[in-house]
């Protein structure tokens, strides 16, 4: 074994350890059940050392699913953080000095906005973010029935990764609109129809239901068939026309 392939298997040995042991578990039992508990059975070493490392960075429990994956088109993972993984980032950030959120209404009353407000102890003036129900909305389970709680929680990731910085995470929403975008791009080049697996995540009292849903397609228009199917029915019609006119 290289010296590289060593050091490699210490890490994730050291980082696996030390989250385990501070949730009180052996390491191999931990890993069982991490790997269990968000579908990671298929990773390898170094994707798993990576997901660690991140949940470890950020001090976030993936048992509890304040953070958990999903698979990237390059064969990795990317992790994703729950909202109790967003609050928890930044009710226990030093600097966090209190949150607040004001409902945006349009003319007919109707939820249109949130606006959250981060303040920081060491800033005079608050962090703010508006998300837009109009922008946000999605065709999930969730988007329908909580549709308020949902973009208030948008809200609330972008206002805590804005005031904090976090970076090496992202929400389930951000997941699926990464994901639809290369499936588009990648579908246009070869002028295909798009269409999108989403995988969609939402809480209920005591676990999380993971259940995929495939969305619409989304067309990629190429009109060079029908113009020359229509050009080639103008030119028989022209034909049966001369032919019956010369008898």
């Amino acid at each position: 074994m290289s010296t590289t392939e060593i050091t490699k298997t210490d890490d994730r040995k050291s980082v696996l350890a030390s989250m385990a042991n501070r949730y009180g578990m052996e390491p191999k039992a931990f890993e069982v059940t991490v790997k269990a508990t968000l579908g990671l059975d298929k990773c390898n070493d170094g994707q798993f050392a990576a997901f660690l490392c991140v949940a470890n960075e950020y001090k976030l429990n993936p048992l509890t699913r304040e953070i958990y994956s999903f698979p990237t088109k390059t064969g990795g993972i990317q992790p994703i953080v729950g909202i109790d993984g967003w609050l928890n980032l930044a009710n226990s950030h030093p600097m966090n000095d209190g949150m607040e959120f004001v409902d945006v209404l349009d003319q007919q009353g109707c939820l249109a906005a949130i606006t959250c407000r981060i303040y920081r102890k060491d800033r005079r003036h608050p962090i703010e973010v508006t998300e837009y129900m109009g922008e946000c909305k999605g065709n999930t389970i969730p988007w329908k029935q909580w549709p308020a709680r949902m973009l208030r929680h948008k809200a609330a990731i972008q206002c805590i990764r804005y005031a904090f910085g976090f970076a090496g995470i992202m929400d389930n929403d951000e997941y699926d609109r990464m994901m639809t975008v290369d499936a588009q791009v990648q579908k246009a080049v070869k002028n295909e129809p798009v269409r999108i697996a989403k995988k969609e995540v939402y809480p209920t009292h005591t676990d999380y239901i993971v259940r995929d849903e495939e969305a619409e397609t989304v067309p990629v228009v190429d009109d060079s068939y029908a113009k020359a199917a229509a050009a080639r029915e103008a030119r028989l019609a022209a034909e049966a026309a001369e032919a019956e006119g010369a008898t």
